[in-house]
């Protein structure tokens, strides 16, 4: 018998996108001895209250402004819900993800085998106009992100970067996730929360690794480069984590918004140089081209 694995997710929206995780999950776990458990997690959104009806699905709810998600919070509830009802390895996958054929299976070995580390597994950004058959087999276009380590299925990465990081597919052992604390819950919004996240549990004492079995598929949503939309978010965020850690994270961002005349550096800080305002549309992720990403230090953005 396995280890029991739950598969915790959050949500706000994106029912179309869930459809499809859940699908890809049923897929890729219908080995007679796994023990799979989905908790979803439906931030401020009752469409998705009555999905606890789907067979294999947990759904937790909670109060959210959809202006201002409690994703680190959300995460929190998630992942103690997961160990109130078992699970020993917990794995954490974005609502707009679709699980490889391995994933859970190349986390559940991870995590079993090296308890004390916390594992990322690399992830492919869909190109927009993908058909409903070609997204049932995201691995026939597995093109990992190049800004983090894509090792190849059957290899893992020890010992990796603690900045490079990323909340949308990791998983743990319930022993480590009990350690780390958790999230940060005075982070709101977009940014800065698992890079935060990151930090507090290498204080702890644990490690990061990436696992080549761990493949996941980010499905395409039109987003903005660099990510205007979530401006303020990232201004109150790199704030928090500002005083928590001593630096600002998110500094590729905040230096394309200066380059735009969003924002300007004040004492050390950052700050709005004017009041927000119709900022532009919405610009689609076009095939061929990756989404932008906050770099880590030293590396630069990728475009």
């Amino acid at each position: 018998m396995t280890r029991p694995v739950a598969v915790v997710t959050i949500a706000h929206g994106r029912h179309e996108h869930l459809a499809r995780q859940l699908r890809s999950l049923a897929a890729c776990t219908r080995r007679p001895d796994h023990v799979l458990d989905h908790v979803l997690v439906a931030m401020g959104d009752p469409e998705l209250d009555s999905w606890h009806q789907r067979e294999g699905v947990h759904v937790e709810s909670m109060k959210a402004d959809p202006d201002a998600l409690p994703l680190a919070a959300a995460r929190n509830l998630g992942a103690n819900a997961a160990i109130d009802r078992g699970a020993e390895t917990i794995v954490f996958l974005d609502v707009d993800c679709l699980p490889g054929p391995d994933l859970v299976d190349g986390y559940e070995r991870a995590v079993a085998r090296w308890p004390d580390t916390i594992w990322s597994g690399p992830v492919t950004y869909l190109p927009p106009g993908l058909t409903e058959d070609q997204l049932a087999q995201p691995q026939e276009i597995d093109d990992p992100h190049p800004a983090r380590p894509a090792p190849a299925p059957g290899d893992v990465v020890h010992d990796a970067e603690r900045d490079l990081f990323w909340s949308l597919s990791f998983a743990l052992d319930r022993r480590a996730w009990l350690r780390s604390g958790g999230f940060c819950e005075r982070y709101v919004g977009y940014g800065g929360e698992d890079t935060d996240f990151a930090h507090q549990a290498a204080h702890c004492g644990l490690r990061f690794g990436w696992v080549g079995d761990a493949r996941a598929y980010h499905q395409h949503h039109p987003t903005q480069h660099p990510p205007v939309q979530h401006l303020d978010d990232i201004l109150r965020n790199g704030a928090i984590f500002h005083e928590r850690w001593g630096r600002w994270p998110m500094i590729g961002w905040l230096d394309a918004f200066e380059r735009l005349g969003l924002v300007e550096r004040s004492g050390g800080a950052w700050r709005r140089t004017h009041a927000p305002h119709d900022e532009g549309p919405p610009i689609s992720v076009s095939a061929g081209r990756r989404p932008f990403f906050e770099p880590p230090v030293g590396i630069e953005p990728t475009t």
